[in-house]
């Protein structure tokens, strides 16, 4: 029975291939916006990423997420160090200052100070250049991005393409001089704004002057530690709010999801794309059901069960379910892969894959079940009417 009901849909080739690709629109909708909003949202938290060395961030009490800087007092790092457990504990400076370009313009740069001595919480990659160069006079790093586009110089000819900032250029940073040492590649940022290395005494020179400069202290366990122990203790004693890593991940997207239009955006295509695909299925597959009544009449009359057809049924909308799932999933990777290199943001987890099978599985069930009481409230006799 299960064969005849292949051949039934194989069949109708009109009608096939429009189930198929309500359930691809529908697949590739679902997986293409889903993983755009987790690329974007995976962006916000992108300096904590690429800050793969430390185990624990302290922050002011009020910091809502990694751009929310509130400078904490300089004697706030000797009392986390003193804390029990703690194996290292580095300052570190991030902050927005404005760049003077080399005709003229402004851009807006994050910059990070990392420690004098280690150097703790350098970029994750360098293309040019090595981070120890920051130890020199001036020195900064900056990362490739940001380097090619918005700190780009001018071009050499009216018309001509902006030219790459490379090692040994200099640039302008709050009046302040800075010469270029390395180039790295960073995880975009959520604002896209370029990134600059640079050593924490230097940058507090380059930051406008305010009475507290230390924006966040970046914390290493002992081994053995209980990262959330710690974590209690290190607020316990200094009065400062301490996350591990991937806590302070969830802070940043958590801000975000509900302090930005991004998710109800998402959403809103999602279940377009949902509701959409549903209709197109649900309609060509009852249209199938229905061009089809006079074969499961038949069946019936013969002595099939309202099970066996139903196994019918159901089998023909997983078929066509589970093709139209891959072809949207394939479509949805294939625009991910041809966008690798531009400013799109696309991240296609697995969590993502399980959760648009979900969604075109329930597609297929709902779409099944409209045929399903068309079937079984069939009377055999309708086939031999006429």
């Amino acid at each position: 029975m299960l064969s005849i009901a292949l051949k039934m849909l194989f069949r109708d080739k009109a009608k096939y291939f429009g189930i198929i690709m309500g359930v691809t629109l529908a697949s590739m909708v679902i997986t293409q916006q889903g993983a755009i909003f987790i690329g974007l949202m995976s962006r916000t938290f992108a300096p904590i990423t690429d800050m793969g060395n430390p185990d624990i961030w302290v922050m002011d009490s009020k910091v809502q997420f990694i751009d929310d800087t509130k400078p904490l007092q300089d004697t706030a790092l000797f009392r986390v160090r003193g804390v029990e457990g703690v194996a290292w504990a580095a300052p570190l400076y991030k902050g927005f200052i404005r760049a003077r370009m080399a005709d003229g313009q402004f851009q807006n740069c994050t910059v990070v100070g990392l420690e004098d001595a280690t150097l703790t919480g350098g970029p994750p990659l360098m293309l040019a250049g090595r981070l120890e160069d920051l130890r020199q006079a001036d020195a900064v790093i900056v990362d490739a991005i940001g380097a090619s586009t918005r700190l780009a110089k001018p071009p050499l000819q009216p018309g001509g393409a902006p030219r790459p900032l490379v090692v040994g250029d200099t640039m302008e940073l709050n009046d302040k001089r800075g010469v270029v040492v390395g180039i790295s590649q960073n995880t975009r940022s959520f604002q896209s704004q370029p990134t600059v290395y640079t050593t924490y005494s230097r940058a507090t020179t380059y930051a406008p002057r305010e009475r507290k400069l230390l924006t966040f202290i970046l914390v290493n366990a002992q081994p053995g530690e209980d990262l959330q122990e710690l974590c209690n203790r290190i607020s316990r004693v200094s009065g400062l709010a301490a996350y591990t890593r991937d806590q302070f991940k969830w802070k940043t997207v958590t801000y975000f999801i509900e302090n930005t239009g991004i998710p109800i955006n998402f959403g809103i295509a999602v279940t377009l794309g949902f509701v959409i695909g549903t209709v197109i299925t649900g309609f060509m597959f009852y249209s199938f059901t229905v061009d089809n009544l006079r074969y499961f009449g038949t069946l019936k009359a013969m002595g099939a069960t309202d099970r066996v057809l139903l196994s019918m049924i159901m089998l023909q909308s997983l078929v066509v379910g589970g093709i139209g799932y891959g072809l949207g999933v394939g479509l949805a990777s294939f625009f991910g892969y041809m966008s690798r290199h531009t400013a799109l943001a696309f991240r296609l987890p697995w969590q993502l894959l399980f959760a648009s099978a979900s969604a075109v599985l329930i597609i297929c069930l709902l779409s099944a079940m409209l045929s399903i009481r068309k079937v079984i409230t069939l009377e055999p006799a309708i086939v031999f009417k006429g």
